[in-house]
């Protein structure tokens, strides 16, 4: 596979070569960008499979850079430093990412997913789902990727009914088409999902409040949710059930 580094600090460019050529055999650099017309004019030029994109860059940032590639034909690796921002958008489409400083082991897992993913018949690359949501703005018209036994699930944001846990997985129910268990847990899915109103409820549901038909009064009360399903609300999670609805 060929790589091209987009960075705009050539210490951090010239590091991350060096982890490549040394941890990630069958990889190759092909060129180098420092800024989004620099990195463009590279991706241009090499036609990589792996774009290793730093977020934050002069006059631009890594997702302008992907607004502006003509044709997304090549899977993006993020590198940067913590962002909430940043981080909710890469979780979000389950992007790859990696924080600086660079960890190798985090470097080699995300080459060798990478590899693994382009080689299979599902394959959908992550950049485009980010892309689609960043030009969709932060309502629930968004998409989320949701890896399942089998592969992974895209689905819209607003389709999502409430969400269970079941032990370290997560049963989605949507408001059309049946439920999905993903290999992640709730907490995962209750930071993932909480700037798009979903509220934790319960230790067990996390809920789209678009969905509540009903409250009934009690110690923490029960929600009913459109598809007729009655979950109970824990005494310590009321309050900001309450506080959801009176936004």
């Amino acid at each position: 596979m060929k790589a091209v580094i987009i960075d705009d600090e050539k210490d951090s460019r010239e590091i991350l070569a060096n982890y490549i050529a040394k941890y990630c055999p069958g990889v190759t650099v092909s060129g180098f960008g420092e800024s989004v017309d620099t990195g463009l004019a590279a991706i241009a030029e090499h036609q990589p499979d792996i774009v290793f994109l730093d977020i934050e860059m002069p006059y631009g940032n890594g997702f302008d850079l992907l607004d502006r590639a003509p044709e997304i034909s090549f899977e993006t690796v993020f590198v940067t430093a913590f962002d909430h921002y940043a981080m909710q958008a890469l979780n979000q489409s389950a992007a790859y990412y990696l924080l600086k400083p660079i960890d190798i082991d985090e470097l080699i897992k995300a080459v060798e997913k990478i590899r693994k993913e382009r080689s299979e018949d599902h394959y959908t690359q992550h950049a485009r789902i980010l892309l689609d949501n960043l030009r969709a703005g932060p309502e629930q018209h968004q998409k989320v990727m949701l890896p399942t036994l089998e592969g992974f699930e895209i689905v819209s944001i607003r389709n999502i009914m409430y969400c269970e846990a079941e032990d370290n997985f997560t049963r989605f129910h949507f408001e059309s088409g049946p439920p999905q268990l993903i290999c992640r847990t709730l907490k995962h899915f209750e930071d993932l999902l909480r700037p798009y109103r979903f509220v934790r409820i319960h230790r067990s549901y996390l809920i789209n409040p678009e969905y509540v038909i009903r409250y009934s009064k009690g110690k923490g009360g029960y929600i009913t949710m459109k598809n007729n399903k009655e979950l109970e609300v824990s005494p310590n999670r009321k309050k900001e059930l309450m506080e959801a609805f009176e936004k």
